[in-house]
């Protein structure tokens, strides 16, 4: 139960992150770009604010991996779209369509339905050693495999290909993680220095981030963003599996109920990721005027 209530926190801290950032670039007059926007934003307190949250969201996520199951811990994470969703119709006044509270419930009973029917169980705090490397290679070449083939093509391909390898790459992340902080919580930092997970996580969190931006810069996000999410928790689950030796419990039916609410836990985040408003900063009466004003001069 801890370990579910620290990847909800996770969660919503992620979610701050998003929104804060999201608003506060969007936000920057337009004059300001490259190293002028960059100096904008971290002279920016909502911007930092942003910066706060997502450290916390690692920590959170560092704890809660810590605790419990990677397959129940990356499978939380997805609610980050719903409170998203929350927090910009409570702060930002965001008008929301019915359609997209029907998404987050959905998500959210999909959710709740896989964890309690399909009841992971068991796993072990270390991967075995005989299990990482096929693992990595498997993943690594997969994940090279889509940044190959999203060299070219459309937008929409282009977008997809980028955010599953960084989804892919999220999971390993994860499992760096987890693998690290046990040995941090057992052992100390000078015995975590010396295992490669954390030089694993290093490189896992750079990559990730470079294939984000890319999933994000040739795709629309309504693409983007919900393969990123739907296909962390997908792989997360087979590297549990594989590499911490996880595995359901109950009848046959109950596993089946239980994948039911993964695939409509899925569905609930697509759908989510295309109705969702816009979180961008809405401009102030006096820089709408001006804008106005300039237009019809020119």
């Amino acid at each position: 139960m801890l370990s579910i209530l620290f990847a909800f926190a996770s969660a919503f801290t992620s979610a701050l992150n998003v929104v804060t950032q999201h608003v506060a670039s969007t936000a920057a007059p337009a004059k300001d770009k490259g190293w002028r926007l960059a100096l904008y934003l971290v002279r920016n307190p909502l911007w930092l604010f942003g910066v706060g949250a997502i450290v916390g969201s690692f920590l959170f996520q560092a704890f809660a991996l810590y605790e419990g199951r990677i397959s129940v811990v990356q499978s939380v994470l997805v609610t980050e779209l719903v409170f998203s969703l929350v927090i910009g119709r409570v702060w930002l006044r965001r008008a929301v369509a019915p359609a997209a509270w029907v998404s987050a419930s959905v998500t959210s009973a999909g959710l709740a339905v896989f964890l309690v029917m399909s009841e992971p169980k068991g796993g072990h705090p270390q991967a075995t050693a005989e299990a990482w490397l096929p693992a990595l290679l498997t993943c690594g070449g997969v994940t090279a495999a889509f940044v190959l083939l999203a060299r070219a093509g459309s937008p929409m391909k282009r977008g997809a290909l980028y955010a599953s390898a960084s989804g892919i790459t999220s999971a390993l992340m994860a499992t760096f993680l987890k693998s690290a902080g046990d040995v941090l919580g057992r052992s100390g930092l000078v015995e975590t220095l010396k295992q490669g997970a954390v030089y694993g996580l290093i490189v896992a969190m750079v990559v990730e981030v470079v294939l984000t931006q890319a999933a994000l810069h040739f795709g629309p996000l309504a693409v983007s963003q919900p393969l990123m999410v739907i296909i962390n928790p997908f792989v997360s689950i087979a590297l549990g599996i594989w590499l911490y030796g996880e595995h359901f419990e109950g009848s046959a039916w109950k596993i089946a109920v239980g994948a039911l609410g993964f695939v409509a836990m899925l569905a609930g985040v697509v759908f989510l990721g295309r109705t969702a408003p816009s979180l961008a900063a809405v401009p102030s009466e006096a820089a709408a005027e001006a804008l106005q004003v300039k237009e019809t001069n020119s």
